[in-house]
């Protein structure tokens, strides 16, 4: 028997509550009460999360939750309120709470403050799944981590193997004053492995498919049949050893890098993807090292990158865990250009943002809240950096002399999202157009738009992967945020790199 721990469950709603009349009812109360804008959310979600060092398990959980969230809107002033308690009394209670901190906001809104809502839309998103992974048996799950630990821990140098398995289901009902019903129903899931090889005081690791407990999608339980977690587990294992042996990253002012996907993606994510999101370009938002060293006056002008570097955000991308039928704010899920061909073009916007910038009055869909008692906030969706033209083998073929940095392992960036430093598991030498040693603790650092401009190659779309984050953290209190981020291999020229062991 394995203790599963259980928090927070409450009824499904499905099967006890009346969502539909809890909305209405919301939508009544708002109108009775003049409100100049309303909306109101349902969330109902599930998880799962799996974690095994060796042959035990370190946690096993399940948690439940759901609740009602409402939005009012008054006189230009903005209240929210939210409870676990679906009967209609309290729901009619909420609604009126949310009016009246309403009511108060409007004392002291700002006159440039303008609120555009989403056209009234009736529909529903069920996003693709083949297989519920709440409906694969512990005991498989288990299975399937077991086998993967056990080979690892046969690989002399590895202390500790470790294997992680979570599963995502959310339910959600909105309404708006619009006139709006949208229902939506995601499942996302994925895991992957860490191994530890630990000689004489000294640590190192590898992960599969990536770190921070290994990559996630979604969709179904197929998709982490298509990890092939316990067929990795060897080879990565393997590298984790090696690392011990080997030498530390050469410290180089001007060294050419070619970054995985799986580093790219918290490059994207921590130096474009927070700095273009809107509230925090217009100084509402400063939290977890926010604002932004980016201006509305560039949008259209600034040279962000290369000619090489297009990027968009899309939440339409195949199994993103930034993909959704609707934000939530009711605006439909969209693909624009970030950055075009290296020249800024757009932020990620709300309807309360959007209007704030001239020529931009409509919302472009990424307002998500974290459950049903938060507030929506401007968060990332899929920041996708577009495939180049570039042979894999062809760009490595190219690099006279470089280092392939794979697997993120620590990061800093400052206030402003302009300076930083990122730490890799593991680097590869390049040389002479050929892969070569391995270094490690190696670690790079940059000026966002100067890194970005020294991008000289990105590799074609048969070599773009998808790369999920769970823990996209943002605003007080803390919302952690599932966001996705798609990238081939890319090329940057002039990069200062070292070891971690040496710079700080």
């Amino acid at each position: 028997m394995h203790p599963i721990i259980c928090k927070e469950k409450t009824p499904n709603l499905s099967r006890g509550y009346m969502f539909n009349e809890i909305l209405d009812e919301a939508m009544d109360v708002l109108a009775a009460n003049k409100a100049a804008y309303g909306d109101a959310r349902i969330v109902e979600s599930m998880s799962e999360g799996i974690a095994v060092s060796g042959k035990k398990p370190e946690e096993i959980r399940r948690m439940e939750s759901a609740g009602f969230g409402v939005r009012a809107l008054f006189d230009g002033g903005w209240g929210f309120a939210s409870c676990k308690n679906m009967d209609i009394s309290s729901v009619r209670a909420t609604v009126l709470k949310a009016v009246s901190i309403a009511r108060s906001s409007a004392k002291v809104k700002s006159p440039k403050e303008r609120f555009i809502p989403s056209e009234k839309i009736q529909d529903e998103y069920i996003a693709p799944c083949k297989i519920n992974p709440f409906s694969v048996p512990l005991e498989d799950k288990l299975s399937l981590l077991y086998k993967a630990t056990e080979a690892m821990l046969k690989i002399k140098g590895i202390k500790i193997a470790q294997g992680f398995l979570e599963s995502f289901h959310t339910k959600k009902y909105f309404a708006s004053t619009q006139g709006s019903r949208i229902k939506q129903d995601i499942i996302e899931c994925g895991g992957g492995l860490t191994a530890y090889a630990i000689k004489d005081g000294h640590v190192q690791q590898r992960s599969y498919p990536t770190s921070f407990h290994g990559n996630f999608a979604s969709a179904g339980w197929e998709y982490v049949q298509g990890l092939d977690i316990a067929d990795h587990a060897t080879e990565t294992a393997e590298e984790a050893a090696a690392l011990l042996k080997a030498k530390e990253c050469p410290c180089m002012d001007d060294a050419t890098i070619i970054l995985a996907p799986d580093q790219l993606a918290l490059q994207i994510h921590e130096s474009i993807g927070h700095p273009i999101e809107l509230d925090r370009i217009l100084g509402q938002e400063a939290s977890f090292a926010g604002t932004s060293f980016l201006r509305p006056e560039m949008l259209g002008c600034f040279l962000y990158g290369s000619p090489f570097v297009t990027v968009v955000a899309d939440a339409t991308t195949p199994n993103g865990l930034g993909t959704f039928g609707y934000d939530d704010e009711g605006t439909p899920a969209m693909r624009f250009p970030i950055i075009e061909e290296g020249v800024l073009q757009h932020f990620l916007s709300s309807c309360w943002t959007a209007p704030m910038l001239q020529g931009s009055p409509r919302s472009n869909g990424a307002a998500r809240a974290d459950g049903w008692s938060c507030i929506p906030l401007i968060r990332m969706t899929n920041i996708n950096l577009e495939p180049g033209d570039w042979d894999y083998q062809d760009l490595i073929s190219d690099t006279k002399h470089g280092f392939l940095f794979q697997t993120n392992k620590s990061w800093s960036i400052d206030d402003k999202r302009i300076n930083f430093q990122f730490g890799t598991e593991v680097a590869r030498e390049i040389k002479n157009g050929k892969l070569g040693n391995l270094y490690k603790n190696p670690v790079y650092t940059g000026i966002t738009p100067q890194f970005w401009r020294s991008c000289d190659a990105v590799c074609d779309a048969n070599y773009w992967e998808l790369i999920g984050i769970l823990d996209c953290g943002k605003g007080e209190p803390v919302q952690t945020m599932h966001v996705g981020h798609g990238a081939s291999p890319a090329r940057f020229r002039n990069v200062k790199i070292g070891s971690s062991s040496r710079i700080g």
